[in-house]
């Protein structure tokens, strides 16, 4: 006689709902910037030890682990982000930002409600066999030593070793409740470079006794566009964006300098090696060409972030068995955007994908956005049953 494995369905955490939105609320509330999510982080990790999970707080800054054990077998880790975001909130919603200045704007909030509705509700049912990691991770948002890159560094998975990793971010524009999922490079590579342009400056009037900078870096800037469209590969995928261009206090005065900013997305390492190569090239050149002189900062920040192959294959089947093969989106993307979960699939296979926030929602990182909370029962039923169908699935050979 063989004993059919029960799964979690959206049924069961239908009881949750109540909780789960006063939960995103209260932390929509009170938003944390990165690295300063101590509430945030002891709030969480109260809840955790309430249900009866092994916790560790302060890894790699404000990071909270919460482990739940239940007989032999192997581990997961799924995580969420905690961090908001320094933006005015301008929803006028009754639970709007009580911090000035700060808000939830990306959803990070709804994700770790989402992670805490399961957590809750493994502890209750305890239908596995195996070890799960709920990780809360902080700073997420910051380009340089993010809170995936410091908790990794702190012993994340020395100290909490996993079999595979997931995370799930909200995604606008697309039906509440439907899965998104790419296998390989699903996220780009993000890097910066920031340059000052150093002139001569001098009189509006007398250009000739002047290097003018701002002449420079405009043709800096044009020059920047060819990059991607005569030396990059028509079949892949880079973009160069220059998103601060500061020179000048008076209409009457060529400044001595011009400080850029550059934004550049890239999904293979090769690509990457070559936007570093051509950027420096193309700003020092035109420099020169003009009597200038130019000095760059490149920094490297979040690598591609790249899914494997059989752990996207294990959450689209979960995703298919929980709410239909007709809200879920497989293949989906690549986005060309970053994330520093890559970093952690840098160590571990795993899968980061999306859930839809709706059709209309606004776009994350707008003081108009919210989390659509009619995802949170979805989410915390889904990785429920991922950890749940993951642990009973044997290793593979």
């Amino acid at each position: 006689m063989t004993t059919e494995k029960i799964f979690t369905t959206l049924l069961e955490l239908q009881g949750s709902e109540q909780f789960l939105t006063s939960a995103r609320q209260h932390l929509h509330c009170n938003p944390e910037l990165s690295r300063n999510e101590k509430q945030t982080a002891a709030w969480v990790a109260d809840q955790l030890e309430d249900w009866g999970f092994e916790v560790a707080r302060g890894i790699g800054g404000h990071g909270v682990v919460g482990t739940l054990r239940q007989g032999a077998g192997r581990s997961i880790a799924l995580r969420a982000d905690t961090d908001a975001l320094p933006i005015k909130e301008e929803t006028g919603k009754v639970y709007a930002s009580r911090n000035a200045g700060v808000m939830h704007a990306c959803g990070h909030d709804g994700h770790t409600v989402m992670l805490l509705g399961a957590a809750q509700h493994l502890a209750k049912t305890r239908r596995f066999s195996g070890t799960v990691h709920c990780i809360f991770q902080p700073a997420e948002e910051v380009t340089q030593k993010s809170g995936a890159q410091l908790m990794i560094e702190d012993g994340l998975f020395e100290r909490f070793p996993c079999d595979a990793i997931f995370g799930m971010h909200n995604h606008p524009g697309h039906r509440e409740g439907t899965f998104m999922f790419g296998k390989g490079a699903f996220m780009s590579a993000s890097d910066r470079a920031y340059l000052r342009i150093i002139g001569k400056g001098g009189h509006a009037a007398r250009p000739h006794h002047c290097v003018d900078p701002i002449v420079v870096a405009s043709s800096i800037v044009m020059a920047l566009q060819t990059i991607v469209s005569r030396n990059v590969d028509p079949t892949q995928t880079a973009v160069v964006t220059v998103g601060k261009f500061q020179a000048g206090d008076a209409p009457n005065v060529i400044p001595p300098y011009v400080d850029m900013a550059l934004s550049i997305r890239s999904f293979q390492d090769e690509v990457r090696e070559l936007l570093q190569q051509r950027i420096t090239e193309v700003v020092q050149m035109q420099a020169a060409s003009y009597g200038a002189t130019a000095e760059i900062r490149y920094d490297r920040n979040q690598p591609v972030l790249v899914n494997t192959a059989a752990e996207t294959e294990i959450a689209v089947q979960v995703a298919t068995e929980l709410v239909g093969a007709q809200q879920v989106v497989f293949p989906f993307g690549p986005i060309v955007g970053s994330e520093d979960f890559a970093f952690f699939l840098q160590h571990r296979p795993g899968c980061y994908f999306r859930i839809g926030n709706g059709l209309d929602s606004v776009k994350v990182h707008h003081p108009m956005y919210d989390f659509n909370d009619a995802n949170l029962t979805v989410g915390a039923a889904f990785w429920t049953r991922l950890a749940e169908r993951f642990l009973a699935s044997p290793a593979p050979a």
